[in-house]
């Protein structure tokens, strides 16, 4: 079982489940941390959710590092898993976060994917980084929907984002975020049904 035989079986059920929002978007590959870390899918729609794939050739050496940095982002995440890896993971993850096991099929070539614990929602989202997913760009045009981007229009992208996120209720901050990235031009992501 290789990484893209359980990325096509997640691709699979998040299009199913999700093709008729078209304002769901799914992006492979999703930076967090200015890229420092890449999620290996995010689903954006009234939460950022994320899916993490371990399939049986990987190993979980970066796991506890990608649980510290995606619990600071994402409002959900899945931990999606061969089999080989599902007992070990379950104790380096957080208990919010849903754990699937992938299996090939008798009776096909796919891969089964089996819930065996549910995303709760994340009950410690880091404001700051979520204000981080933004471009500087689309950073500024939020501080000046709210008039917060008085004297500091010409700072650095960081500065900015620390603007957002101090000032801004939380709330907010994750609607807006999630409403840039799902209108986000020239990017990784595009609405599920256009494959």
């Amino acid at each position: 079982m290789r990484d893209s035989d359980v990325r096509a079986a997640v691709r699979r059920k998040l299009n199913q489940k999700h093709c008729s929002d078209p304002s769901t978007r799914i992006v492979e590959e999703m930076g967090i941390w200015s890229g420092a870390a890449r999620i290996d899918i995010a689903v954006i729609n009234g939460e950022l959710s994320g899916f993490e794939l371990k399939s049986a050739s990987d190993t979980l050496h970066r796991l506890p590092d990608q649980a510290r940095l995606y619990s600071q982002v994402f409002d959900r995440v899945t931990l999606v898993v061969a089999d080989c890896h599902l007992d070990r993971s379950l104790s380096t993850i957080p208990e919010w976060w849903g754990v699937c096991s992938a299996a090939p099929m008798k009776t096909s070539s796919r891969l089964a994917l089996r819930l065996r614990r549910r995303a709760r929602r994340n009950p410690n989202v880091d404001p700051l980084q979520v204000a981080r997913l933004l471009w500087r760009s689309e950073t500024l045009t939020l501080l000046e929907r709210y008039g917060l981007d008085k004297g500091i229009r010409n700072k650095t992208v960081e500065v900015l984002a620390s603007k957002a996120a101090d000032s801004l209720p939380k709330r907010l901050l994750c609607l807006e975020v999630r409403k840039a990235l799902k209108t986000r031009q020239d990017w990784l992501g595009q609405p599920i049904c256009n494959e």
